[in-house]
């Protein structure tokens, strides 16, 4: 049988990235934490965290975290059928990892009203859109929003649509840069803004266009910084549609090529065993989705499936 006050210590250390925080959270002493997560190591007979900073979990460490999402889910479920195990005024917490554009854009509006309703708590965990399935994988979020289709094992995976991202610069960096008109011939010579490391959208938009290889670029890993740097001129960028409207319209920002946006498909990843709350989000998002992202991704995706 497992221990669940042993899994709930290795969930606190790897969701608040140490153990500090971690005990802070459990209302415990540092020393309480560590012993817990040894009692546990030595029940499974091998460690279940690298002691890095901040903490990760081994492969076995994943494999109890993934677990401990999916039957904090259930329990959920639960107490809402058997109203004398509710914990009353306790309100259930999810665990989700997003991009962060689309935080900065529609999902507020989407999820705010459902959150409401069922007095759900949410734990985001900003992650770009490219890696942010890594988080599942490591049993750190019991959902996650990024754009690989390919689900972990034990989750399923739903294409909600597609963020339209569109190259903008400032009027002044285009009268700087792109004078004579000559935008394809000179981008990567031009400096550019990447999200981050991890950012690989930009890469991919330059190739769409013939253009490999290394160009000069900032790295901003912020969203409304993203827009900020971009209105005062120091570099071009890929920026969602729905986050630049009022920007395009009084003309703070223009495009560099009006025909070439780029779609980014946004999958919602979730465990197979979530529980009715998280399916009941997964339903929910589905529905919102069509008001905020491309939806001919979806369609693409679809017709190419059959």
């Amino acid at each position: 049988m497992f221990d669940y006050k042993l899994l709930s210590a290795l969930a606190a250390v790897v969701e608040q990235a140490g153990f500090e925080r971690a005990a802070q959270v459990l209302g415990l002493s540092q020393s309480a934490v560590s012993q817990r997560i040894k009692l546990l190591e030595a029940r499974v007979g091998q460690p279940v965290l690298v002691r890095a900073t901040p903490p990760e979990p081994t492969e076995i460490g994943r494999r109890l975290l993934n677990h401990v999402q999916q039957v904090r889910l259930l329990e959920g479920d639960l107490q809402s059928q058997v109203p004398a195990l509710d914990e009353e005024g306790v309100p259930q917490r999810l665990r989700i990892a997003l991009n962060a554009d689309s935080l900065a854009t529609w999902w507020a509006s989407s999820v705010g009203q459902f959150c409401a309703q069922r007095q759900l708590l949410l734990d985001l965990v900003v992650e770009d859109q490219d890696v942010g399935l890594k988080r599942m994988r490591a049993g750190d979020v019991a959902a996650c929003l990024c754009a690989a289709e390919r689900p972990v094992a034990g989750a399923r995976s739903e294409l909600l649509g597609a963020m339209r991202y569109r190259a903008l610069a400032s009027p002044a960096f285009m009268q700087r840069h792109f004078a004579d008109g000559q935008v394809i011939e000179r981008l990567a010579r031009t400096p550019a803004i990447v999200f981050g490391p991890d950012d690989l959208l930009q890469h991919r938009y330059m190739s769409s266009l013939g253009l490999d290889g290394a160009f000069q670029h900032h790295l901003c890993p912020s969203s409304e910084g993203f827009i900020r740097l971009t209105e005062a001129g120091l570099g071009w960028g890929l920026v969602p549609e729905l986050q630049v409207r009022e920007q395009l319209a009084q003309g703070r920002l223009v495009e560099l090529l009006p025909e070439n946006p780029i779609d980014v498909p946004l999958y919602w990843h979730h465990w197979r065993n979530g529980g009715q709350l998280l399916g009941q989000l997964t339903e929910h998002l589905a529905g919102q989705a069509r008001q905020w992202l491309v939806q001919e991704q979806l369609l693409e995706t679809r017709r190419s499936g059959q």
